[in-house]
C-alpha cells in the first residue's frame, strides 16, 4: 500500500504539470477526506454549484455535505424530478458559480475523456460555469488517449448503465459493442485536451480508488 500511495503521488505530479501546460489546474490529496475538506472549503458563501452525475462525489460523502451548506444555492438533482425539473435545472448549472463532475478517464498527459448520455454533464465542463472542479481518483488514470478511451467505454459505461439499471448490452457482458440500445448512455464522446480559459478546469486527483 505504501509502494502504490508514493506512486500515485508520484504519477499525479507528471499530470498536475501537463494540465498546466494544458492551462487547467491539478491539485493531489492522499485521500477521500482531504479533498473533500479542500472542495468544500474553495466553494465560495454565496456561490452558486452545480453537481454533475458522479459516483465519485458520492462515495466521498460531497452530495450529503452540500445541502448543510445553507450559505450556497444548489443546483441537486433529487429522485422524484420531472423530466422537465431536470431540464430546468441542468439549465441553470450553466450559469452556475461552481461545477462538481468527476471524469471517465485521465490520461498521464493531462487529458480528459468523457462519455456522456444526455450531454449535459460534458457540456457544462466545456462551457458555462465560471470553475469546474473534476474530481478523480488515481484508478482512472491512463496513459495514453487510446486506453483513456478503452476504459472509459469497457469500464466507466457498463458499470454506469448497472447503477443506472440500463437494459444494454454492456451492463449484461460488462464489454462494449458500440450498441445502438434505446437505453444506451453513450450518445456524447468528449475530448478535453486544452482549455482557452486558463484555470477555469481544476482537477484534483486523489491517492485513492473511487467511481467507475
Amino acid at each position: 500500500m505504501k509502494n502504490k500511495k508514493e506512486y500515485y503521488k508520484n504519477l499525479s505530479q507528471t499530470i498536475i504539470k501537463n494540465l498546466e501546460k494544458r492551462h487547467m489546474k491539478g491539485s493531489y490529496f492522499d485521500n477521500a477526506k482531504e479533498a473533500s475538506d479542500f472542495l468544500m472549503a474553495s466553494l465560495t458563501p454565496g456561490a452558486s454549484v452545480g453537481v454533475g452525475g458522479t459516483q465519485t462525489l458520492e462515495e466521498m460523502g460531497i452530495k450529503e455535505a452540500l445541502p448543510k451548506r445553507e450559505d450556497l444555492t444548489l443546483y441537486l438533482r433529487k429522485p422524484d424530478q420531472t423530466y422537465a425539473d431536470m431540464e430546468e435545472l441542468y439549465l441553470k448549472s450553466f450559469s452556475a458559480d461552481f461545477y462538481l463532475m468527476s471524469t471517465n478517464a485521465i490520461t498521464a498527459n493531462g487529458e480528459l475523456f468523457n462519455i456522456d448520455g444526455l450531454g449535459n454533464r460534458t457540456a457544462a465542463l466545456i462551457y458555462g460555469p465560471k470553475k469546474v472542479f473534476v474530481v478523480c481518483g488515481m484508478n482512472k488514470v491512463c496513459p495514453d488517449l487510446d486506453s483513456a478511451i478503452k476504459r472509459a467505454r469497457n469500464t466507466a459505461a457498463p458499470e454506469n448503465c448497472i447503477r443506472l439499471d440500463k437494459n444494454t448490452p454492456c451492463s449484461k457482458t460488462g464489454r462494449c459493442i458500440d450498441c445502438m440500445s434505446e437505453d444506451t448512455i453513450c450518445s456524447q464522446f468528449v475530448y478535453t485536451r486544452h482549455s482557452s480559459i486558463p484555470g477555469r478546469i481544476h482537477v484534483i486527483l486523489i491517492g485513492e480508488s473511487l467511481g467507475y
